[in-house]
């Protein structure tokens, strides 16, 4: 089927949450953008459950921007594919691309908004460098914190699920970095890095 593009629907932005899909990835410290996007959408009073450009998707208004939430239905590694159609679709520029994901490197609950950057080892991002051709796309990435022991597998680390204080403590960014989603937009970057950072 081919797409037929209706003027009234597009899109200045991309909200990219990434995570995996399924019940055991639930809750997971890799999943904290996905949970983003689904705080996020419940604010917005829309669900991201349209099946699109390989993501599960919906649209939404923030400041009289219109967006579309993305929660990449591949694998997280693979997450570059749904953006980079999403993206050659709507003709949206790699700034307008905002990727929510986790960071090993951060302590639990802390956030980090970037207007670029590296991958810094996160697999999710550096698929969707790949796939865009670009580092130039805005980020927040949350902190989930350390393996805590050099020799502990860092896939099962970050497929785990926090506990205790760190649960609390990433429950709560999760809802400052859907709040960072909204303030990048309606005030701009350096704004949103000075509020949230």
């Amino acid at each position: 089927m081919f797409f037929r593009k209706d003027k009234s629907s597009g899109v200045s932005w991309l909200i990219v949450g990434l995570g995996n899909l399924g019940d055991q990835y639930e809750g997971s410290r890799h999943n904290v953008g996905f949970d983003t996007v689904d705080v996020l959408s419940r604010g917005l009073g829309v669900n991201v459950q349209r099946l699109k450009f390989k993501a599960l998707t919906a649209t939404a208004d923030i400041g009289g921007e219109k967006m579309l939430l993305m929660k990449p239905t591949t694998f997280m590694n693979l997450s570059g594919e749904a953006v980079e159609q999403a993206a050659a679709f709507y003709k949206v520029p790699p700034e307008r691309i905002l990727v929510i994901s986790d960071e090993v490197a951060l302590p639990p609950g802390s956030l980090r908004i970037r207007k670029n950057g590296s991958a810094g080892g996160h697999n999710g991002l550096k698929n969707i460098i790949a796939h865009l051709h670009s580092q130039e796309f805005p980020r927040i990435r949350i902190g989930v914190g350390e393996k805590p022991h050099p020799d502990y597998d860092m896939a099962d680390w970050v497929l785990g699920k926090p506990q205790g204080a760190d649960r609390k403590a990433i429950d709560e960014a999760i809802g400052r970095a859907a709040q960072a989603v909204e303030c990048y937009i309606n005030e701009g970057p350096d704004r949103a890095m000075s509020k949230f950072n």
